[in-house]
């Protein structure tokens, strides 16, 4: 159990756990060191399977084997069209062993995407989930002369299928043991032949302006990356990870699959992303990271659910966080905590904090890691008062991942921590613009010279996009991405999402955009919290008949109303939101609103709501 006041636990470690320059040769450098221990866990028809090392090596050597009877050559790029399963891992890491490219493509792409990332990315093999991602191949595969195999995970409802293009990933693995036999030292000689600067996977951006664009990253960049890891925090085998997220994202690629990969920390699959909150539960993770989103979702339940206790549970838990917050605020001013106040602390636990964390599923986490999108400062607060660290980390898919992160000895809420020992970060003294300098920064974009070379200044610094301040300390805070930055009609620069953020704290708000770009006023398009504000209307007998319905009923335009006027006290009158519209639109990751990580896309949601705003506006 993790204490605040005693952080010996979490420990950065510089030493290299399993050798090896490219990704290839540390997988089987440590598959040859762990063996008989296990790495990954999933949930199948309700029971846990475990996979160790070994078993894991045997199927990559299988898949690798297939793949190299089916012709894969060195450098082709082989893509993974599937949600976040183990045999994501096993394709990626047999494609690395082969010497080819790995490409992930988000499972809630639409067929014409799969079309666009497959010819651009010149795949040779797909490798697809299920009948629903096959559908999506075969609507394209006309138009994809260069694509040899589709290989599917799951046959399920496609036992009769008779396609000479389509195989089976057991048929594949059954390829790979016959090839293997026949040539026993060709796969170690392709592992051998893989070299640090080669081209390792391609990581396409959500595409929230334009086409997608391929990042490439080297076999010598993910290496780097995942050892610089371990000098933010420290992981090893007795860690429980959580493996949840998109793998075709750069967060959990590099957070997850890599890094676990290093370490050895076991890897738990989750059943489907609606079951991670109940996952969490088995699972408690002593490690967990996870966009936003969730941690909002999590602090949402506890809010809700509080509604619902007795008197004496309610008070006992204001008492009890009150005690917590105590704690936190003396941690994040560097004071020391009194004997007194932590006696007083273990008995909050005891009467409520224990059970709040074993409600989320954080009962027994070391730390909690929060990226790829802003957080509110009072979450982390909260998390802190709970007893459990929560570190803000900061990068982009062009970085590898993380760049920067808040070091567990020097929380500062609101801040994305200093520059990480593995690579430079600056301020643009003219725009205030982040950037990055190091080995983990991407190689450019795929078939896109201009792109790339728009990318990086004259003296070599990635340009992030994103503008920032930095402190005394050497700490970050970002205040917000170059193009989202409002001037309004008065010439006020205001920050969109300081005010989302708070927004976006509340239960009943899942994500906002705030406009105001040369208006006079602003105003925000908001996405409710659709579980909590329909709990909401049964609980106050608010009549509605469906989602659009009840966006439009006068008590829930109250109640989102009671929402922006407490989030408007804590700004300035010119930087306050005076009038707001409810999407009534039920949204998920396969409408083009959204991101495959589910973010609202600004200049999207500005274009489609554009009668909607004007409205706002009078006009």
């Amino acid at each position: 159990m993790s204490n605040l006041w005693d952080l010996s636990h979490i420990q950065p470690r510089t030493d290299v756990v399993v050798p090896g320059d490219t990704i290839a040769a540390m997988f089987w450098n440590a598959v040859a060191q762990r063996g008989d221990s296990v790495w990954l866990r999933e949930k199948d028809l309700g029971l846990w399977r475990s996979w160790t090392w070994t078993q894991v090596g045997e199927a990559v050597a299988e898949i690798a084997g297939g793949l190299m009877s089916l012709g894969l050559a060195a450098g082709e790029t082989a893509s993974i069209l599937s949600n976040t399963v183990p045999e994501w891992v096993l394709a990626d890491l047999a494609v690395l062993s082969c010497g080819g490219v790995a490409n992930g493509i988000y499972p809630t792409d639409a067929a014409s995407q799969v079309h666009y990332l497959c010819e651009d990315s010149r795949t040779r093999v797909l490798f697809v989930e299920d009948d629903e991602q096959l559908d999506k191949a075969l609507e394209v595969r006309e138009q994809l002369p260069l694509l040899a195999r589709i290989v599917v995970f799951d046959m399920e409802g496609l036992r009769d299928m008779d396609d000479p293009q389509v195989i089976s990933l057991d048929a594949l693995r059954e390829l790979g043991r016959a090839y293997n036999r026949q040539h026993p030292d060709a796969l170690q000689q392709r592992v051998a032949a893989v070299r640090p600067d080669d081209l390792a996977i391609l990581v396409y951006t959500s595409g929230t302006t334009g086409k997608p664009k391929g990042a490439m990253h080297r076999h010598s960049a993910l290496v780097y990356t995942a050892r610089g890891y371990n000098t933010l925090i420290a992981r090893s085998e007795q860690d429980e990870c959580m493996c949840f997220l998109p793998l075709c994202h750069i967060a959990e690629r590099m957070g997850g699959e890599y890094y676990s990969l290093y370490t050895g920390a076991k890897l738990n699959f989750v059943e489907n992303p609606d079951t991670v909150p109940e996952n969490v539960r088995e699972i408690a993770p002593t490690v967990f990271t996870a966009v936003p989103r969730v941690w909002e979702k999590f602090y949402s339940g506890v809010t809700i659910a509080l509604k619902e206790s007795t008197r004496l549970q309610q008070a006992a838990y204001a008492w009890a966080i009150g005690v917590g917050r105590q704690i936190a605020d003396r941690v994040l001013a560097g004071q020391p905590v009194p004997g007194s106040l932590k006696a007083r602390f273990r008995l909050a636990r005891w009467l409520a904090l224990d059970n709040v964390r074993k409600m989320i599923g954080i009962h027994r986490a070391r730390y909690l890691v929060t990226g790829a999108a802003p957080i509110s400062p009072e979450l982390v607060k909260w998390y802190l008062s709970l007893g459990v660290p929560m570190l803000e980390v900061w990068g982009m898919t062009e970085t590898c991942g993380a760049s920067t992160g808040v070091p567990v000895a020097r929380i500062k809420p609101g801040s994305i921590g200093p520059a990480a020992d593995f690579n430079q970060v600056r301020l643009d003294a003219a725009t205030g613009e982040i950037q990055v300098k190091g080995p983990n920064v991407f190689a450019g974009y795929l078939n896109l010279p201009e792109k790339t070379a728009e990318t990086f200044t004259s003296d070599g610094w990635l340009r992030t996009g994103d503008v920032g301040t930095v402190d005394a300390e050497g700490f970050y805070r970002i205040t917000d991405r170059m193009k989202d930055i409002i001037i309004t009609a008065g010439g006020k620069n205001i920050t969109p999402s300081e005010l989302e953020n708070e927004l976006k704290f509340s239960p009943y708000v899942t994500d906002a955009v705030v406009i105001g770009d040369a208006r006079a006023y602003l105003t925000v398009i908001i996405m409710i919290d659709q579980e909590n504000v329909e709990k909401y209307a049964q609980d106050h007998d608010v009549p509605f008949s469906n989602y659009a319905s009840l966006t439009r009923a006068p008590e829930v335009q109250a109640l989102i109303q009671g929402v922006i006027d407490e989030v408007n006290r804590k700004f300035a009158r010119v930087e306050q939101i005076k009038k707001f519209f409810l999407l009534d639109t039920q949204l998920t990751a396969e409408d083009e609103e959204l991101t495959p990580t589910m973010k609202l896309k600004r200049k999207l949601v500005q274009t489609k709501y554009a009668p909607q705003i004007e409205a706002m506006y009078g006009h």
